[in-house]
């Protein structure tokens, strides 16, 4: 037994636990060696940068890595190891690679909330694995770590990943106006939740 395990009390979510979540298009795996190239591309996509906010321009865009440093790969080689927090590969089953990543950080124990977020690099683009990948992770949290609350945000310029959300019952809170600026644009980022009262479990 881990010492989380050891020291978790009754009723807390068993960070500890790295699930496999299979659905028809996607895998929620722990992440393995062989996933760090997937992850490295989709983490530098120039797409990837500029809608998750790590780039305030295209030129920061055009100047930045290509390719994950050795912090970065460090960083993903801990994440089953992590106690507080939930980082999957998210696998594409046509093609048995991985081209991203959903995760639950951030938990609030008092609350019984944590953050949610995912990214998808080009090789899984546009086919509903997002979609997917994110009902999987928002029922194990609401479902199995027995969450009370699941939130995020995402920029304005973003409408597939808000569709992403929404399809998958997350609700509009309110709106950080001119929270993000790119290319000297100001750009507004919006809260989303979901509840675990908000909906029936998924089949």
């Amino acid at each position: 037994m881990s010492q989380l395990a050891s020291e978790q009390r009754p009723g807390e979510p068993d960070w500890s636990t790295k699930p496999t979540l299979t659905g028809t298009l996607v895998e929620l795996r722990p992440f393995r060696e062989a996933d760090l190239a997937g992850i490295g591309e989709a983490l530098t996509d120039p797409e990837v940068l500029r809608l998750t906010g790590w780039a305030h321009s295209s030129q920061e865009i055009l100047d930045g890595p290509r390719a994950l440093d050795e912090r970065g790969l460090e960083w993903y080689r801990t994440r089953n190891d992590a106690s507080d927090r939930l980082d999957l590969a998210i696998v594409d089953r046509s093609t048995s690679a991985c081209v991203g990543e959903a995760v639950l950080n951030d938990y609030d124990a008092g609350n019984c909330s944590c953050n949610f977020r995912i990214l998808i690099g080009p090789a899984g683009r546009d086919r509903g694995l997002g979609t997917e990948a994110t009902r999987l992770i928002v029922d194990y949290g609401l479902q199995v770590l027995g969450l009370h609350r699941i939130e995020l945000s995402v920029f304005a310029f973003n409408p597939r990943a808000l569709h992403v959300y929404e399809a998958a019952g997350f609700r509009r809170e309110g709106v950080r106006r001119d929270a993000f600026r790119f290319d000297g644009q100001w750009i507004d980022d919006i809260l989303m939740s979901i509840l675990a009262t908000d909906r029936a479990p998924a089949a």
